[in-house]
């Protein structure tokens, strides 16, 4: 047997929670969210979507060089 962990939002628990059971799969809740990563963490990751998003992206070799300016 396999175990999945999700972290929906308030907006997602009732599908998620009406999605495993339409499907008979055993499921615990747990309200514990001490693996979840830090709220910085997720600002910084959605930032940078965004910049991804909107073309604000330089090469891996741009990026060595201005890397490089600075040692």
């Amino acid at each position: 047997m396999e175990a999945y962990i999700v972290y929906p939002t308030k907006d997602q628990e009732k599908a998620v929670e009406a999605f495993f059971e339409a499907l008979d799969v055993a499921f615990e809740k747990k309200s514990d969210t001490t693996n979840r990563l830090p709220d910085h963490v997720i600002k910084g990751i959605v930032e940078g979507q965004a910049d991804f998003e909107a073309g604000r992206t330089i090469t891996m070799e741009e990026f060595k060089k201005k890397l490089l300016m600075f040692k």
